[in-house]
């Protein structure tokens, strides 16, 4: 037989499950008009991974990379890789951005280049 504080644990810990959970269903719905995740990086020209596309080679690192047009948000889905993207061109601007291995978000402000780096 159970103790009350024992049951109080059990609720409590199914509580945080109940409230993980629920974020997560939240977290998908916002996320609903993403394309699909999918291996290896991509910066969209418009917000919420809409408009032109421009694959990233997630193999070349350290090389700079100048965008023909800025990008508004990124997906990345590496586990040996990030990107770091700036505002200027030739990898210039005052406040660098970098993505993490894992990434889908809107960025802070529009892009005009990046560098892949090791995660």
């Amino acid at each position: 037989m159970l103790t009350p504080r024992a049951m109080l644990r059990g609720s409590a810990a199914t509580a945080m499950v109940v409230t993980a959970l629920t974020g997560l269903g939240a977290g998908t719905a916002h996320a609903a008009g993403w394309p699909p995740l999918q291996p290896g990086a991509r910066l969209y020209s418009g917000t919420g991974g809409s408009g032109a596309v421009t694959a990233v080679d997630l193999d070349d690192f350290g090389t700079c990379h100048t965008l023909a047009a800025p990008a508004r948000s990124v997906q990345v889905a590496s586990g040996s890789a990030s990107v770091v993207l700036y505002s200027g061109a030739g990898c210039s601007g005052a406040t660098p951005w970098a993505t993490g291995s894992l990434a889908q978000f809107n960025l802070p402000w529009p892009v005009l280049s990046y560098r892949v780096v090791p995660a």
